[in-house]
């Protein structure tokens, strides 16, 4: 079935990332015309736009940065005109387990800054271009994770930046929105353990075989399965009546493993 993305203006960031670069090949593979928005891997990000089928512009911005941002957006209207679909997927996963009793405040800021004051900077500037060019319609996908979910132990910070993401940005501006687009609509998607360049562990078998015990799938995600269920929720033909949802593709998980078997002891249980 069409998506009826062709020749619309979809902006992703952290597209030179696995599955923000995946989106943006998906977009363009359906004819959409792309703003790539990457920080720090700029080259990869060139490396991309020049890939891509369709039109695209490679922006480079700290999405930390409110001036950053609202040049980001003006950037990418002064080239297009407009911006259909926000992609709000840039963000970090700090890979050192930190107990919230031994978290410093200054990882706790980085994250919260970096994966949620980001996505509220990024989807004001976009309410705000669709404000001034009204269009009819507009979808933003905003992706959080399983440990907005499920929490993540060690990771209190990711967790809470991508709850506050998922539920309570999602569902409130999926109300907003329509104030402003009659169409507009507001999703999550929330990842579960993907492969990608920010996954670790992914060459220790005891690891995944832990991981995999959660979920009905055993298999790893790829970053196209993540990628695949962003371009479905951008769709206004395939998904025009889905707003406010989060969609979770992580394989049919349903929690996580606390305790190895050799800790348990039946007996005081």
């Amino acid at each position: 079935m069409e998506t009826g993305l062709r020749g619309k203006v979809v902006l992703v960031t952290g597209a030179s990332g696995g599955i923000g670069g995946a989106a943006a090949r998906l977009f363009a593979a359906e004819g959409a015309r792309l703003v790539l928005h990457g920080h720090r891997n700029l080259a990869q990000l060139q490396a991309l736009a020049r890939e891509l089928p369709t039109e695209s512009l490679a922006l480079p911005a700290d999405l930390t940065q409110e001036g950053e941002v609202d040049a980001l957006f003006q950037r990418a209207f002064d080239r297009f005109g407009r911006v259909d679909v926000l992609v709000a997927n840039a963000g970090i996963w700090p890979p050192e387990d930190v107990p919230i009793h031994r978290m410093s405040l200054a990882r706790w800021q980085g994250t919260i800054a970096t994966d949620l004051t980001s996505v509220f900077l990024c989807a004001r500037a976009f309410f705000r271009l669709l404000e001034a060019t009204k269009p009819e319609a507009a979808a933003l996908v905003i992706v959080g994770s399983t440990a907005a979910v499920f929490g993540e132990e060690g990771h209190a910070d990711y967790a809470a930046a991508k709850a506050g993401i998922t539920y309570g940005l999602t569902r409130t501006l999926k109300n907003e929105i329509v104030r402003i687009v009659p169409r507009g609509r507001v999703n999550a998607v929330c990842p579960g353990w993907t492969a990608t360049r920010m996954s670790s562990g992914l060459s220790d078998p005891a690891l995944v075989t832990r991981v995999l015990q959660t979920r009905a799938l055993k298999r790893i995600a790829r970053p196209e399965d993540v990628a695949a269920a962003i371009v479905f929720l951008a769709s206004d033909r395939l998904a025009g009546h889905i707003t406010g949802e989060v969609l979770v593709v992580s394989g049919g998980m349903e929690g996580r493993l606390l305790h190895r078997p050799e800790e348990i002891n039946p007996r005081e249980a």
